[in-house]
């Protein structure tokens, strides 16, 4: 199949020709505004399928809105019809073609040019009249709110708010490529205005706030709740911006004769992850905690783990091994601890149930 991406080099235009060159049975035809009638009738011919995503929002002059937005939909038109290609076309509009501005206006024309395509040549159109939409790739200081502040906030540099309690629209840039993949796989028969989903709303000041989140974690280390909805996409926008010197960040290591304890995440509701080291011979823990929980992993050397029932005095041990992987879970009311019974430094991942509370430690010395 090939594609032909009007816009390719945009914002949305990169991520959607990244996604559809993953596809092996498929190939990509691009095409700029300012390629001349012979490239466009070219690309045309060969194409299976058009998304037209090419526009201009933010012109120096005002007339390019339809010189652009509504005179290359309309070239686009023209050449197909002339050519009695029924191919199907996805147009990316703007919410804003419900509003009585020269972009507005710009966009609705085109959509009508698109209307009479589907109407008068049979092609399958669907029009998706898009609000903000945000991502990586997306460009700062420009016509995005997300973008601006994350760039901005990930450099260190101030983001101006008018009104925090301003509400915008926005949809993430994966969902608007998957909902276009799905229209390629499976193209409407006539005219259609499909919605791009889940659709996002957010005040200026709420987002200020969470892209502030994600960035204070590194010195909290409690992470926001990223696997999911809005929060999972802004985060994975939040760190696209980052410059290429704060790919890599700093934690403390607590040492002694031991080893080294360090943290490395926390999250509000699910506990907590670390490592720790210890030398051969050394034995970590001696403790027993009454609703805490704890997950380890040994991942290098040689381990013992030593267990007594506070109550009983039942004494159970179990040694695990790097070269196996095995969790190994800690019981409320029994006491335990970890030997390093190997000759090298053993090294073991740890995750418990709750954050670490110095107040509350949950954790009380006795010997296995």
């Amino acid at each position: 199949m090939k594609v032909l991406v009007t816009g390719a080099n945009g914002f949305i235009g990169k991520n959607l020709v990244l996604r559809l060159r993953e596809h092996v049975d498929t190939e990509v035809l691009t095409l700029m505004r300012e390629d001349g009638d012979s490239a466009w009738q070219s690309a045309l011919a060969q194409a299976d399928a058009v998304v037209h995503l090419a526009g201009e929002n933010r012109p120096t002059d005002p007339a390019a809105f339809d010189a652009v937005n509504t005179g290359l939909t309309q070239r686009l038109c023209q050449i197909l019809q002339s050519m009695g290609k029924r191919i199907p076309v996805l147009f990316s509009s703007s919410a804003q073609a419900e509003q009585d501005n020269p972009y507005g206006r710009s966009k609705r024309a085109a959509e009508e040019a698109l209307a009479q395509l589907a109407k008068n040549n049979g092609n399958p159109v669907a029009i998706y009249r898009l609000p903000g939409v945000f991502g990586k790739w997306c460009r700062p200081n420009y016509n995005s709110v997300v973008a601006t502040f994350c760039h901005n906030k990930a450099h260190d540099l101030s983001v101006q708010i008018n009104d925090a309690q301003a509400r915008v629209r926005l949809v993430y840039v994966d969902d608007v490529v998957n909902a276009f993949l799905q229209a390629l796989e499976e193209p409407s028969t006539s005219l259609s205005h499909p919605a791009v989903v889940p659709e996002y709303t957010i005040t200026l000041g709420e987002l200020s706030d969470q892209i502030d989140a994600f960035k204070n974690c590194r010195s909290t280390l409690v992470s926001e709740r990223v696997g999911t909805g809005l929060t999972r996409a802004l985060y994975a926008t939040y760190v696209s911006y980052l410059p290429v010197e704060k790919f890599a960040y700093g934690v403390p290591a607590y040492g002694d004769a031991r080893g080294v304890f360090v943290e490395m995440l926390k999250t509000p509701d699910a506990g907590q992850f670390s490592f720790f080291t210890a030398h051969p011979g050394i034995t970590r823990g001696g403790h027993y905690h009454h609703t805490k929980t704890e997950k380890f992993l040994v991942i290098k050397g040689h381990a013992r783990f030593g267990f007594r029932h506070m109550l009983t005095d039942e004494v159970h041990h179990l040694e695990t091994h790097g070269d196996k992987p095995q969790i190994v879970e800690t019981v409320p009311g029994w006491t335990h601890d970890i030997t390093n019974i190997g000759t090298e430094e053993m090294v073991v991942m740890l995750w418990a149930n709750e954050i670490f509370d110095r107040a509350n430690p949950d954790t009380i010395a006795s010997q296995v």
